[in-house]
């Protein structure tokens, strides 16, 4: 299967994307006649060839009437509508549009999450400004002639202090981005600064399938794309391409029973194992030593997180001791898409792999479209089947 695999070390960024999917193909600098295709108004993309800490890579810069990404020393205010509009006129494929568009999408969500608004009010700055345009597009782009099969991303460094935006100075993630990475294993890091953005993070979000090591395959080529930044670690995102087996994905069970707990409090540690990114949690009853009643509980892990889950259970449940087994599974690929009903916006998790396909609505968008208009989790549920079936 062709895997497009994603670094993600120093966090992600839309001009570190372009550089390393560019740096995939046979000349590089051909991003700049692909971007130039699309017809952004006013854009412009200059590729060269760059180093940080002795790595070469490709450093992308995107240009808006002559003024390079970053340096417009003004904030351009769009809002979700004109952005799609921009999209919807350029001169790309209808996959290239709708990829657009639902990173869009996301970001719109995010940031009415983050600031309390309905989405329709939502009015992007950076990133609606029409480089950040060309960061996504160009992405969704390159991804389309790579054509990889399966996209995987490593866990996401996000950094940690504060970044100055057009909101003001802001917490690092900022809190768009921290709502993308919801899902999303992600860790601070010891460098201060802001490593992953807001269009970085929602590029990730809707491309990769899983977030992890990675897989075992049979890579040919690498790219390098160098961010603008300096830290003290290579500010990059490296992309490789090739060819993944299909060997099953392998897994730590982590288990130990209980039964000197509060009920409700270990019937918490489940939503919080799966919030620590366990792949999954459960609690089963069952008969302890002198007959008493008690509670085995089940986590299922990455290897890579076996030891920091193993002593997350220690410190927060009354067990002195947890047991650790290898296992394969064999995992179905998922990704989000969103579904227009009567009732909102919904999304719902597809699943797919070994020939099956599967589809469910998230539950809290359900519960909360349900709430919202005064009818059954049911009838949501219904509506969301409708138009899907309606868009097959």
């Amino acid at each position: 299967m062709k895997t497009l695999y994603l670094e993600c070390n120093a966090g992600a960024s839309g001009d570190m994307m372009l550089g390393a999917l560019a740096g995939l193909l046979d000349d590089p600098k051909e991003l700049e006649t692909i971007l130039g295709s699309a017809g952004i108004p006013g854009i412009r993309a200059e590729v060269e060839k760059g180093e940080t800490f002795g790595i070469a890579g490709t450093r992308v810069h995107v240009f808006v009437d002559g003024e390079e990404e970053g340096h417009h020393g003004h904030h351009h205010h769009r809002s979700l509508s004109n952005v799609i509009g921009i999209i919807e006129g350029l001169n790309v494929s209808e996959k290239v549009r709708e990829d657009a568009v639902d990173v869009y999408r996301l970001i719109a969500d995010a940031e009415a999450e983050a600031h309390g608004v309905p989405v329709d009010l939502v009015h992007f700055h950076e990133v609606g400004a029409l480089d950040a345009v060309a960061d996504i597009v160009g992405t969704c782009m390159l991804i389309e002639k790579l054509g990889a099969e399966r996209i995987i991303a490593s866990p996401v460094r996000t950094g940690f202090g504060q970044v100055n935006c057009a909101h003001g100075l802001l917490p690092i993630p900022a809190p768009a981005t921290a709502s993308l990475l919801k899902g999303i294993p992600a860790y601070a890091g010891k460098e201060e600064g802001e490593f992953c953005t807001p269009t970085g993070a929602a590029l990730l979000k809707h491309f990769a399938s899983a977030f992890t090591n990675m897989p075992d395959m049979i890579y040919e080529r690498v790219g390098y794309g160098l961010g603008s930044k300096k830290f003290g670690i290579p500010n990059m995102l490296r992309a490789f391409l090739g060819e993944s087996g299909d060997a099953l994905p392998a897994i730590d069970e982590i288990v130990c029973d209980i039964d000197d707990m509060v009920p409700e409090d270990l019937g918490g540690m489940v939503d919080r194992l799966i919030g620590e990114g366990a792949l999954d949690a459960s609690l089963r009853n069952c008969i302890m030593k002198k007959g008493r009643p008690g509670f085995e509980l089940t986590c299922l892990c990455r290897k890579e997180d076996t030891e920091r889950l193993s002593v997350y259970i220690l410190a927060h449940t009354s067990t002195r001791g947890v047991r650790v087994s290898g296992a394969e599974r064999y995992e179905m690929l998922y990704r989000f898409d969103e579904v227009d009903t009567e009732y909102g916006r919904i999304r719902v998790k597809v699943s797919e792999g070994f020939g099956i396909r599967k589809q469910k609505p998230e539950f809290e968008d359900v519960r909360k479209a349900a709430e919202a208009h005064g009818v059954s989790l049911g009838e949501v549920r219904d509506a969301v089947q409708r138009e899907s079936g309606s868009r097959n």
